[in-house]
């Protein structure tokens, strides 16, 4: 159970969040776009992918149908809670992929990376990014 005095976003809601947030991204929609199509202000659909506000059955719905997606896209990733049950989710993983996939970079990384096919050449990508990352830390050592 979560602390009621707990200001930070439910995972589950910053989870959702992200989703709605990478789908808009994949198919070019402008939050002002989506929050016309929901009849919202742009505003409140960033308060949805932050997770600042949470997103009710209704509007997920209607956000599934303006995205031309399932309901059930929302919540990929997440542990089925049947399966679950009494164990915590894995905050640290949650965030580390929010925080990846709602950067403007990120969320191109993650569209473009799939598309490399031969394994060879993803994996001198990933070797780049890491060596790129070490160079970052050592350099923020000095």
């Amino acid at each position: 159970m979560r602390d009621t005095d707990d200001r930070s976003p439910n995972p589950i809601d910053l989870h959702v969040g992200a989703r709605i947030r990478t789908r808009r991204k994949i198919l070019g929609v402008s939050q002002e776009k989506l929050a016309e199509c929901l009849g919202l202000t742009f505003q409140q659909v960033q308060k949805y992918e932050r997770a600042a506000n949470r997103v009710s059955a209704s509007k997920l719905y209607e956000i599934a149908a303006a995205l031309q997606t399932q309901i059930a896209y929302f919540f990929e990733g997440l542990a089925d809670p049947s399966q679950a049950a009494g164990e915590a989710i894995d905050n640290g993983a949650e965030q580390f992929v929010h925080d990846f996939l709602t950067t403007p970079e990120g969320l191109e990384l993650a569209g473009l990376f799939p598309k490399i096919r031969r394994g060879a050449v993803r994996r001198r990508v990933l070797d780049l990014v890491r060596s790129m990352a070490d160079e970052e830390a050592e350099a923020a050592k000095a």
